[in-house]
């Protein structure tokens, strides 16, 4: 499998398949308004967490991609998708409305994105919905979402084997998130490696420990 980041929330995940044949989810793909441009991509599955602007805009992917924007359980093409309600806020969603937690399973490991996930921590039915989870794309900018020490509350309810920090402060991006750096503080890490990329199979998840990857998007 192979992992990229655009930026903000946006993951497009390569599934190999037998004989050669690939499955491309996309997660998030953002508007041009946020300062950031997407490369030209197609998919087979497109997740879109909520629908703000900097998360939905689904006119950039193309191809025919199996759209799902909400709660429910899916197969498609041997990878199976779970969504899961949840809050964009610390108010049931008064201030800003429900988001979709995603879990992604293939190739015999399990992903979770938590999209702007913003309730501060999961409730014991998320978690037990999440169940266990080897690659945990968690938003850890802030003002939006989770504060880094909210993330790390997060991430020790969910322990991942692997880590990739999203939705935070990067070059030309037009909204105002808090630091990649302010988050490495917190969780004690000083130097992560950083990547264009993540090619990884199940026989490369750390097993002692879990691991922050950085990157690059």
């Amino acid at each position: 499998m192979q992992i990229i980041w655009h930026g903000q929330a946006c993951f497009q995940l390569i599934f190999s398949k037998k004989k050669e044949e690939k499955v491309t989810v996309v997660i998030d793909p953002f508007s041009t308004e946020i300062g950031l441009r997407l490369p030209k991509m197609e998919a087979d599955i497109l997740l879109v967490t909520h629908n703000h602007y900097n998360h939905s805009n689904v006119k950039a992917v193309s191809g025919s991609p199996f759209l799902i924007k909400g709660p429910g359980e899916y197969e498609i093409k041997g990878i199976f998708i779970q969504g899961i309600e949840a809050w964009h806020d610390k108010s049931q969603g008064k201030e800003r409305g429900k988001v979709t937690i995603f879990t992604i399973e293939g190739e015999e490991m399990r992903l979770c994105h938590l999209g702007d996930f913003g309730q501060g921590e999961l409730e014991a039915s998320q978690i037990e919905k999440i169940g266990n989870c080897d690659i945990l794309m968690i938003p850890i900018g802030g003002i939006y979402t989770m504060s880094a020490r909210e993330a790390s509350k997060v991430i020790s309810q969910i322990e991942p084997r692997i880590l990739l920090p999203m939705h935070y402060q990067i070059p030309r991006l037009k909204i105002k998130l808090e630091s990649l750096d302010k988050f490495l503080k917190v969780m004690g890490v000083k130097s992560p490696e950083s990547l264009n990329r993540l090619t990884i199979k199940k026989r490369d998840l750390p097993v002692d420990a879990m691991k922050i990857q950085i990157l690059r998007p």
